[in-house]
């Protein structure tokens, strides 16, 4: 019985060793944080300071809001659409699961002013230069023919490259509905 308790002892002493390491771990790492300090949030508006103005030709804007890839969350494209077309937009909704090409063909059919992309999924970095490249081979230029605008879950550091790929802007969760209908007629003019 005697050589019983010495072995449950030594178990017992090896994890109050362990937890006492880990503790200074912990501790080591939160004083790290506390020297390197964290970076200044993005500003969305910052980046896209400089959107293009689109110049078009009739009176009423044609928005086309799409959903790409796999993601099957929709709630937000379609309060999106709904509010476009009471701010008096012709819209566009392409449905759940479609591809770049699908995307892009429904935009050149329909002529459309505003390209608006939902990407909840965190494949933007694939998806929206795919939609742009393939707009690009239809001879359609992001930003001059169509403006290119996007939403959903978007971290800051990809908001530079989203920019470059020629996005004009992007709408992380909790932008107001109004601000987004307030961009796309600021930045959609009719010409003359």
């Amino acid at each position: 019985m005697a050589k019983k308790k010495i072995k449950k002892s030594k178990v017992a002493k090896k994890k109050v060793v362990k937890k006492s390491t880990v503790k200074k771990k912990t501790t080591q790492k939160s004083a790290v944080k506390k020297k390197v300090g964290f970076k200044k949030k993005i500003d969305v508006k910052e980046v896209f300071s400089s959107s293009p103005v689109l110049k078009k030709e009739g009176a009423q804007i044609r928005v086309l809001v799409g959903k790409a890839g796999l993601d099957g969350h929709d709630r937000g494209a379609k309060i999106i659409a709904r509010a476009c077309r009471d701010a008096g937009f012709e819209v566009v909704y392409t449905g759940l699961h479609q591809t770049p090409d699908m995307i892009v063909n429904t935009a050149i059919q329909e002529d459309v002013d505003v390209l608006g992309l939902s990407i909840l999924s965190g494949a933007h970095n694939y998806l929206v230069p795919e939609v742009i490249k393939k707009l690009k081979d239809q001879g359609v230029k992001a930003g001059e023919d169509i403006l290119v605008i996007i939403g959903g879950i978007i971290p800051g550091t990809d908001f530079q490259s989203l920019k470059k790929a020629g996005v004009s802007m992007v709408f992380t969760p909790g932008t107001s509905v109004d601000s987004i209908i307030e961009f796309i007629r600021t930045h959609v003019k009719p010409k003359g």
